[in-house]
């Protein structure tokens, strides 16, 4: 999404909880490779959060790293809002 010089950029999260102890960027790009992590995201019904400040502290960090301990909690957050918006839209629920 859009940070604050105006320039799209986007990062993507993989965690798998029984293999992973922590989140791992996967991915990350700005411009037109930003709205392609964004396309095939929607195209796999992966849920789209836009947050700006969080984006660019993961921006930060090289592809295929585990977040930093101080981002656990916000990234909990995250995912757990995510994990409900995906089981309403499950039981048809908004």
């Amino acid at each position: 999404m859009n940070n604050r010089e105006g320039i799209k950029k986007a990062v993507a999260l993989r965690y798998e909880a029984q293999s992973m102890k922590a989140p791992k960027l996967v991915a990350k790009g700005s411009g037109l490779i930003a709205e392609k992590i964004i396309d095939i995201a929607k195209k796999h019904g992966i849920q789209v959060h836009n947050d700006p400040e969080l984006i660019n502290m993961l921006y930060k960090l090289d592809v295929l790293t585990e977040i930093p301990p101080h981002l656990y909690t916000v990234i909990s957050e995250v995912f757990a809002f995510l994990y409900k918006l995906n089981k309403s839209k499950e039981t048809g629920r908004s």
